[in-house]
C-alpha cells in the first residue's frame, strides 16, 4: 500500500460499528471496526469509549452488547471531501490496558487488595518473564508495566495476535489472568474474598479497533461490503467493478489514491472499486473465516437479514390461501394454525410446519404466515434448545471425570498407617511466622468454620441452571423424537449376514430380511446407525463381509430388488446407504446420483426426518463442491431449513460441513446474527463429534461471545456456557493461563452427564502443575484450587458421594496444612474424620490418626493423645502390627509435647518394637531418631547423639523415595545440634553439609533453604568463616528465588552486602553494592520504606569506601528523601544522623559530616524532642569540630551539649558533655575554664569509687589537671595537690606504672625553690582525704 495513499470520501453516512459502551457488570464486546470517518479523524479528537471486562468470581460473564446486527446504510448521498490516510500513520501502536481491584459487596474499588496487586506489579517489573509468558499466551505483546499507573502497555504485530486476545477481553479472560497472576495464596485460601472480588479491566476501544484496522491495511487485503449509495459505476470506463447493494468484496491495494482492486464474491469478477463505496467487515472472525474458507458466497434469495423478530416455537397462522407445489410443501388456508417442528428461524425462507387440522407436515414459506404470532423461545437459550444445550456438553464424555476422580484420590491417599511420623516433622507443610497476604482482604473467610450442613444448605438454596431454565408451565420447542419415535420400538436392533455364495442373488427372497427392515414407513430407532456420522451400520448392522466392496454389492443388488418390487422406502435408505458408502470413498458423482434417486423416488420423507435431511444436506453439499450452483440454490433453502430449524439434527457425514459452512457465510453476509449462531453451533458440535479439537476452537469461542450477546439482549434468556469445552480445548492445546481462566468461569450446569465441579477442579489443579513447572502430587497442592475443590465437595454432598466427599476433605486438609493454615486443615480433617465412620473401619481409623497428626502439629498435644488413647484398643481386636505401632508412635510425640516425657519414651520404645517385629527399616529409624530427639531435648546430649547415628545408619541403609530423604535430612540436622551442643564442631559442620547433599538430590527446595539458613547460622556465629558464610548465603540466595519469596531474598542480600563489605577489598565492595542495589529494587516492590531507606544509605556508605564521591550525596539524600516522603521523621533523623557517622568515621571528607549532623539531625532532633538524640548530635559535632581544628565552632557545639546534659538527669551523660567542654577550653587556651570544667566533672563522680575503671578516670583526669595549673597556669602547689589526689587514685588501682609517674612530677615540685613560700592549704585537703580512708574524694 502507498505511503501517502489518500481515502476519497467523507464516510460520516457509514454506519456505526461499535458497540454501545457495556455497563459497569458486563464483559467487553469483541473489536469492531469504528467508522471511516471517525478513524481519518483519530488523531484530532481521540475518543473516550472503552471495553469494560470484570472477572466474575462466582462464575458468571458479564453481559455483551452484540456487534453483528445488519448493516443500516445512511440515505443522505455521499460528500466527496478528499481526506488523506498514510498507511502506519495515525495508528496507535500501544494501547493500555488498566486494571481495578474491587469488591462486589461495596462495589468500589479494595484499596488494600488493590495496593497488594500493585506491590506485586512493581516486582515484576524487575522480573517480567511470567507476565510476558502471561501475554504471550493472550496473544499480546508486553511493551512495560506501569506499577503506578495499575496498567500495561501492550502492542500487536499482527491481525490474529488482536483478534485472539480482543476474544479472550471479550469472554473475560484477561481479568482473571490477572488474578491467577497478582495474588497469593493467602488469597486464594480466603474463598469468600475470592468470591467477593473482581477484577475490572478497561481498555480504549477506539485504540483497540483503529490499531485492528491499521494492521488490515497493512497487510493490504480484506473482505468489505458494498455500500447502497454507489451502485452505479464511476466515471472512467469499463474497468470500474459495479456492485449491489450488500455486495461481498475482496479488496486489494494496488496504490491508487481513491481506488482499489476488487473482486465480487457473488460474480467473480474483478475491477477498480473506490474507497468510497465499500465498508470493511467489522468482526476479525468475519475476515478470518471468509479468508480461510474462500468461495463464491453471494447474497443468496433463499436467506436474508434477520429483523427484530427472535427465532420463533410453537404455532403461527397463515396470512393466505396456498397451495403446495410438490409432496414435501404444506398446503394451507389463509388463517390456519401451523405447528412449528423445531424452530421458525427469521431471515429462511423455509422452516418445516404441521398442519394442525390434518396432522400433515411439510415445508412452509415463511411469507405465508405472521411470525409475530409464534411464541419466542423464552427462559430457554435464544437460539438453541435446552437439549442441543445438554448435548453439546455431553459431546466431551465423562473420560476426563473418571481421570480427575482419579486424580483426588491420588491426591488424597496417606501413608500415615504404615509409615511413623517424626516428631514435629511434617515435610510438605509450611508454616509462617506472621499473617500473610490474606490479611489485607478486610473480610474473613467465615465460611471456613460454618458446619458442613449448612455450608450444604447454603449450596442448596440456589437452584441449578437447569431448574431455572426449564420452569413448569413453558413449553419446550418442538423436537424431532415428537415426531420420530411416538411409538417404542419393541425389537431388538436387525442384524444382517452378507453371503454372496448364496446362488441365488437374483431370487428376491434372498433379501426379504433387509428390505423389510427398511421399508418401514417411519423412523425407528434401529435407523441410526444407518445414519450417524460413525458409519456405524458397517460394525453393527451388517456383518460377514470380508471388505467393503462386497458389501456395496450387497446394497446394489438389494436395491435393484427394492426397485423392481416396487418397495419404496426400501429403495430410498438403500440409495442413501450407496450414497454414503460413495462419500467415505469420495466418489461424489456416484454418490450425488444414488442421491438424486432417493429424492426423486421419496413422496412421503416427513415420516423419516433424519433421513430427509440427511438426503437434502449430503446432495447440497455434493452441488457446492461440484460447484452445480443452479442445483444448489434450488436446493438451499429447504436444506437450510432441515439443517437449521430442527432440533438436535443429526450428521451423517463431514461433507455436511460445506453446507454448514455456506449457511455460516450468508449468515455474516446478510448480518442474521441468530442464523450465525445456530450455524455456528453446528460446525462446533460437528467438529467436536470429529475430533477436530484444533479446528473448533475459534467457532466455539465465537458461540459463546454470541450466546453472552443475545442473554444480554433479553435478561429472561439464559447464556449457553460453553466455557466447558472451551477449557476442555485451551487443556489440549496447552493454554494453561487461558485454560485456568475460562474454567474459572464455569458454572456446572447439573445436566447429567455434562462436567461437574470435580471435573473442574481437576482441570485446574493439573493446568496448575503445567504453570508451576512441576509434577502434581501430594506434596504440591496449589492453593489456588481451593474454591473449586469446597464447590467440588459441596456438589458431593448434594449428590450423596460420601467417598467423593472423604477425598475432597482429605485434600482440602492436605492443601491448608502445605500453606500453614492448621486451623482449615483441621476443620476438613475432622470433616474426614466423620465421613470415614459412616463407610468403614478402616477409613475410620486413617482419618483419625490423620486427625491426631494435625493436632499434634497444632500445637494440641491433649486432643491428639485422646484420639491416640481412643484408637488403641480398637487395635486389639486386630493382627496389624504396623498400625499399632504408628498409633504408639504419635501418641508418644503427643506426650513428648505434653512434658510426660518417661511415657513418651516407653512408647516410643515399643513403637520401635513393633518396627523390628514386622523389620520395616524406615519406621525403625524414625523411631530412634524421635528417640534421640526426646533424650536431646533433656539435654542427655551423648545419648542423643547414639540414637540419631543409628537413625541415620538406617536411612543409609534404604532405598526410599523422596519422603524418606527428607525425613534423613531431618535426622542430621538433629544429629547436628547435639555434635555442637557437645562442641564437636567439625563432626556438625560435616551433619549439616551432608543434610544438604540429600536436601540437593531430593529436589527439595524448601528443605534446602531450611538447612542452608541453618548453614549460615554455624557458619557465622559456631565456627566463624567468612568465606564459608558468603557462600552459603549466596546459595541461600538462589533458593529464595527459585522460590520467588521476595522478602527472603531481600534479607539475605542485606546480609551478603555486610559480609562482602567486611572483606574490604575493592571487588568486594563492588560486590556488595551489587546486592545492595538488589536488595533495594525489593524493598521498593514490597513497599518496605524502612528496609529500602537503609538499602539507600548502604549503597551511598558504599560508594564512599569506593571513593566515588559524586554518587555518595545522590544516595543519601535518595534515602533521606524515602523517609521523609511518608512522613518517617524519626527514620528520617537516624538516617540523617547515619550519614554523618560515615563521614565522621571515615579518612575522607570529615567536614560533610556537619551538613547532615546541624542541617537534618539536629533540627529533627529538637522537632521531635529527641533530646537524648540531640545531645549525642552536639557532642559529636563538638569532636568533629576538634578534629578539624575548628575550636570555635567545637566551643558553640560542646557549650550547647554541656547546657542541654544538665536538662537530661542523667549524671553520665552530663560528665561527657563537660569533659569535652573542658578539652575544647584548653585547646583555645583557657584554662582557667578548662580547670573549672574539669573539677565539674569529677563533682560529678560518685564520691566513692565503683570500680577500677573510675579510679583509672579520676587519676588521669587529676593528672591532667595537674600538668595544666604546672606549665600552664605556673600555680605549683595546686599542681601538686591535684598530683596527690591522682597518685591516691593511681594507688587504689594498684597502677605502679602510673604511680611512679606521679611520683616523679611530685618530686619535681617539691625541689622547686619557690615551692616553701606557697600557701600551706594543700596539705590540709590531703589530710581531709586521707583521714577518710582513701575511698572519698
Amino acid at each position: 500500500m502507498s505511503p501517502a495513499m489518500s481515502r476519497q470520501g467523507c464516510l460520516a453516512n457509514l454506519r456505526q460499528q461499535q458497540c454501545e459502551k457495556p455497563d459497569s457488570c458486563s464483559p467487553t464486546s469483541a473489536v469492531l471496526l469504528p467508522t471511516w470517518s471517525s478513524l481519518q479523524n483519530y488523531t484530532a479528537e481521540p475518543q473516550e469509549k472503552c471495553f469494560l471486562e470484570e472477572t466474575m468470581a462466582s462464575g458468571n460473564p458479564r453481559q455483551l452488547d452484540p456487534g453483528d446486527q445488519p448493516a443500516q446504510v445512511a440515505d443522505s448521498p455521499l460528500e466527496t471531501k478528499s481526506v488523506s490516510l498514510a498507511v502506519g500513520e495515525g495508528f496507535p501502536t500501544e494501547i493500555a490496558l488498566v486494571f481495578s481491584v474491587e469488591s462486589r459487596a461495596s462495589q468500589c474499588v479494595n484499596s488494600q487488595l488493590q495496593e497488594a496487586a500493585r506491590k506485586k506489579l512493581w516486582a515484576l517489573e524487575n522480573d517480567d518473564k511470567d507476565i510476558c509468558d502471561l501475554f504471550k499466551e493472550l496473544s499480546a505483546r508486553l511493551v512495560c508495566i506501569q506499577a503506578q499507573k495499575d496498567q500495561f502497555l501492550l502492542t500487536f504485530k499482527t491481525i490474529e495476535e488482536i483478534w485472539k486476545f480482543s476474544t479472550y477481553l471479550a469472554l473475560g479472560y484477561v481479568a482473571c489472568c490477572l488474578e491467577h497472576l497478582l495474588f497469593d495464596h493467602g488469597y486464594w485460601l480466603n474463598c469468600s474474598l475470592v468470591e467477593d472480588t473482581e477484577i475490572r479491566i478497561t481498555v480504549d476501544e477506539d485504540h483497540l479497533a483503529t490499531m485492528y484496522l491499521g494492521l488490515l491495511l497493512q497487510e493490504g487485503h480484506f473482505f468489505s461490503r458494498a455500500v447502497v449509495n454507489v451502485l452505479q459505476p464511476m466515471e472512467g470506463g469499463e474497468e470500474n467493478l459495479k456492485l449491489h447493494e450488500n455486495e461481498l468484496v475482496h479488496v486489494k491495494d494496488i496504490g491508487k489514491e481513491s481506488k482499489w482492486e476488487g473482486m465480487s464474491l457473488l460474480t467473480g469478477q474483478r475491477g477498480l472499486v473506490a474507497v468510497a463505496a465499500i465498508q470493511p467487515l467489522s468482526h476479525p472472525f468475519y475476515q478470518w473465516f471468509l479468508k480461510n474458507n474462500p468461495m463464491n458466497c453471494g447474497i443468496s434469495k433463499e436467506i436474508s437479514g434477520s429483523t427484530s423478530q427472535p427465532i420463533g416455537k410453537g404455532r403461527c397462522t397463515a396470512t393466505e390461501d396456498h397451495r403446495g407445489r410438490g409432496w414435501d410443501e404444506l398446503s394451507f388456508s389463509k388463517g390456519d394454525s401451523i405447528e412449528v417442528v423445531g424452530f421458525l428461524i427469521p431471515g429462511l425462507q423455509w422452516f418445516v410446519g404441521k398442519s394442525t387440522s390434518s396432522g400433515t407436515i411439510g415445508f412452509v414459506q415463511s411469507k405465508h404466515i405472521a411470525a409475530e404470532t409464534c411464541e419466542p423461545l423464552g427462559k430457554c437459550s435464544v437460539f438453541l434448545s435446552e437439549e442441543e444445550k445438554s448435548s453439546l456438553l455431553l459431546l466431551l464424555g465423562n473420560g476426563s471425570e473418571q481421570h480427575y476422580a482419579s486424580l483426588l484420590e491420588d491426591l488424597a491417599r496417606t501413608d500415615i498407617t504404615s509409615v511413623y511420623r517424626l516428631a514435629g516433622f511434617e515435610p510438605t507443610a509450611t508454616f509462617p511466622g506472621g499473617p500473610s497476604e490474606a490479611a489485607l482482604q478486610g473480610c474473613k473467610d467465615v465460611q471456613l468454620f460454618k458446619t458442613f450442613g449448612e455450608a450444604a444448605a447454603d449450596s442448596l438454596s440456589t437452584p441449578s441452571n437447569s431448574e431455572q431454565s426449564s420452569p413448569e408451565g413453558e413449553a419446550p420447542p418442538t423436537s424431532l423424537e415428537e415426531f420420530l419415535l411416538q411409538e417404542p420400538y419393541d425389537l431388538d436392533d436387525p442384524k444382517f449376514f452378507i453371503d454372496l455364495n448364496a446362488g441365488h442373488m437374483d431370487d428376491s427372497e434372498v433379501f426379504d430380511p433387509i428390505l423389510t427392515f427398511l421399508n418401514q414407513g417411519r423412523y425407528v430407532a434401529p435407523f441410526q446407525s444407518l445414519y450417524d456420522l460413525s458409519f456405524s451400520f458397517l460394525r453393527s448392522t451388517f456383518y460377514g463381509f470380508s471388505d467393503e466392496d462386497k458389501l456395496v454389492l450387497y446394497l446394489e443388488t438389494s436395491r435393484n430388488c427394492a426397485k423392481r418390487t416396487h418397495l419404496g422406502w426400501a429403495h430410498i435408505r438403500l440409495c442413501f446407504l450407496l450414497g454414503r458408502m460413495c462419500i467415505k470413498r469420495v466418489k461424489f458423482s456416484q454418490a450425488r446420483v444414488y442421491f438424486e434417486e432417493a429424492m426423486s423416488v421419496m413422496d412421503k420423507g416427513f415420516d423419516d426426518l433424519p433421513l430427509l435431511a440427511a438426503l437434502h444436506v449430503n446432495l447440497a453439499a455434493i452441488y457446492l463442491k461440484q460447484k452445480m450452483r443452479h442445483k444448489f440454490s434450488s436446493m438451499l433453502g429447504k436444506a437450510a431449513a432441515l439443517l437449521t430449524c430442527l432440533s438436535g439434527h443429526c450428521f451423517s457425514s463431514e461433507n455436511e460441513l460445506e453446507v454448514v459452512k455456506y449457511v455460516l457465510r450468508e449468515a455474516i453476509i446478510v448480518g442474521n446474527a441468530p442464523l450465525e449462531a445456530r450455524a455456528c453451533f453446528l460446525v462446533v458440535k460437528l467438529f467436536l463429534q470429529l475430533g477436530k479439537y484444533d479446528e473448533v476452537l475459534p467457532f466455539v469461542e465465537r458461540l459463546q461471545f454470541l450466546s453472552t450477546c443475545f442473554s444480554s439482549q433479553d435478561s429472561s434468556a439464559t447464556c449457553l456456557d460453553t466455557t466447558p469445552i472451551l477449557s476442555y480445548l485451551y487443556d489440549k492445546k496447552y493454554l494453561p493461563h487461558i485454560t485456568l481462566a475460562s474454567t474459572r468461569l464455569f458454572v456446572p450446569s447439573g445436566i447429567k452427564g455434562a462436567p461437574t465441579p470435580i471435573w473442574r477442579a481437576g482441570l485446574v489443579l493439573q493446568n496448575t502443575s503445567k504453570l508451576l513447572g512441576s509434577q502434581l502430587g501430594r506434596s504440591s497442592i496449589p492453593a489456588i484450587a481451593c474454591l473449586y475443590l469446597r464447590h467440588a465437595l459441596t456438589f458431593s454432598h448434594e449428590s450423596g458421594a460420601g467417598s467423593t466427599q472423604k477425598t475432597l476433605c482429605s485434600v482440602l486438609s492436605k492443601m491448608y496444612l502445605q500453606h500453614g493454615r492448621l486451623d482449615g486443615a483441621l476443620y476438613y480433617s475432622a470433616r474426614a474424620v466423620a465421613l470415614g465412620r459412616l463407610m468403614s473401619e478402616e477409613e475410620a481409623f486413617e482419618s483419625s490418626l490423620s486427625l491426631g497428626w494435625m493436632y499434634v502439629l497444632a500445637s494440641q498435644p491433649a486432643k491428639a493423645r485422646e484420639i491416640m488413647l481412643r484408637l488403641l484398643p480398637s487395635l486389639r481386636e486386630t493382627d496389624s502390627v504396623t498400625q499399632d505401632g504408628a498409633v504408639h508412635n504419635l501418641l508418644a510425640i503427643a506426650l513428648k509435647e505434653e512434658g510426660q516425657v518417661k511415657k513418651a519414651a516407653e512408647n516410643y520404645l515399643w513403637a520401635l518394637n513393633k518396627a523390628k517385629e514386622t523389620g520395616n527399616r524406615r519406621n525403625q529409624a524414625i523411631a530412634l531418631a524421635n528417640l534421640g530427639h526426646l533424650t536431646l531435648s533433656c539435654r542427655a546430649t551423648q545419648l542423643a547423639e547414639s540414637y540419631f547415628l543409628q537413625s541415620v545408619q538406617l536411612f543409609f541403609e534404604l532405598q526410599g523415595g523422596e519422603d524418606a530423604e527428607l525425613e534423613l535430612v531431618q535426622v542430621l540436622l538433629w544429629l547436628a545440634q547435639a555434635m555442637v551442643s557437645r562442641h564437636r564442631i567439625e563432626d556438625s559442620k560435616l551433619c549439616y553439609e551432608l543434610a544438604l547433599v540429600f536436601a540437593l538430590k531430593s529436589h527439595n527446595v524448601k528443605s534446602q533453604l531450611h538447612i542452608t539458613e541453618s548453614l549460615c547460622h554455624f557458619y557465622s556465629k559456631v565456627s566463624p568463616n567468612l568465606g564459608a558464610c558468603i557462600t552459603y548465603h549466596e546459595h541461600w540466595l538462589s533458593l529464595a528465588q527459585q522460590l520467588r519469596d521476595r522478602e527472603i531474598e531481600g534479607k539475605v542480600l542485606q546480609t551478603l552486602s555486610r559480609l562482602y563489605q567486611t572483606l574490604g577489598v575493592p571487588k568486594s565492595l563492588r560486590r556488595s553494592l551489587d546486592c545492595t542495589k538488589q536488595s533495594l529494587r525489593i524493598f521498593i516492590d514490597l513497599g518496605e520504606t524502612a528496609k529500602a531507606a537503609q538499602a539507600w544509605l548502604q549503597a551511598g556508605r558504599l560508594y564512599y569506601l569506593l571513593k566515588e564521591d559524586e554518587l555518595v550525596e545522590m544516595y543519601f539524600q535518595a534515602a533521606i528523601q524515602t523517609a521523609l516522603k511518608p512522613g518517617e521523621l524519626f527514620l528520617a533523623m537516624d538516617l540523617y544522623e547515619e550519614a554523618g557517622d560515615i563521614f565522621f568515621n571515615g579518612n575522607q571528607n570529615r567536614h560533610q559530616a556537619v551538613e547532615y549532623y546541624r542541617g537534618g539531625a539536629v533540627p529533627l532532633a529538637r522537632k521531635l524532642k529527641a533530646t537524648r538524640t540531640e545531645l549525642r548530635l552536639l557532642n559529636k559535632l563538638a569532636e568533629l569540630h576538634v578534629g578539624l581544628q575548628g575550636y570555635e565552632k567545637a566551643l558553640e557545639f560542646a557549650t550547647l551539649a554541656a547546657r542541654l546534659s544538665s536538662s537530661v538527669g542523667d549524671q553520665l551523660q552530663e560528665l561527657v558533655a563537660f569533659h569535652r567542654l573542658a578539652t575544647v577550653y584548653y585547646f583555645l587556651q583557657m584554662y582557667e575554664m578548662a580547670e573549672d570544667c574539669y573539677l565539674k566533672t569529677l563533682a560529678l563522680c560518685s564520691p566513692v569509687l565503683q570500680c577500677a575503671e573510675e579510679a583509672m578516670y579520676y587519676s588521669k583526669v587529676y593528672c591532667r589537671l595537674g600538668n595544666l595549673t604546672l606549665h600552664k597556669l605556673k600555680d605549683e602547689h595546686d599542681a601538686a595537690a591535684y598530683f596527690l589526689l591522682a597518685l591516691a587514685a593511681a594507688t587504689e588501682l594498684g597502677d605502679q606504672k602510673l604511680q611512679g609517674v606521679i611520683h616523679a612530677k611530685l618530686a619535681l615540685i617539691y625541689n622547686a625553690p619557690l615551692w616553701h613560700k606557697g600557701p600551706d592549704w594543700c596539705a590540709t585537703y590531703r589530710a581531709r582525704w586521707l583521714s577518710e580512708g582513701g575511698h572519698v574524694i
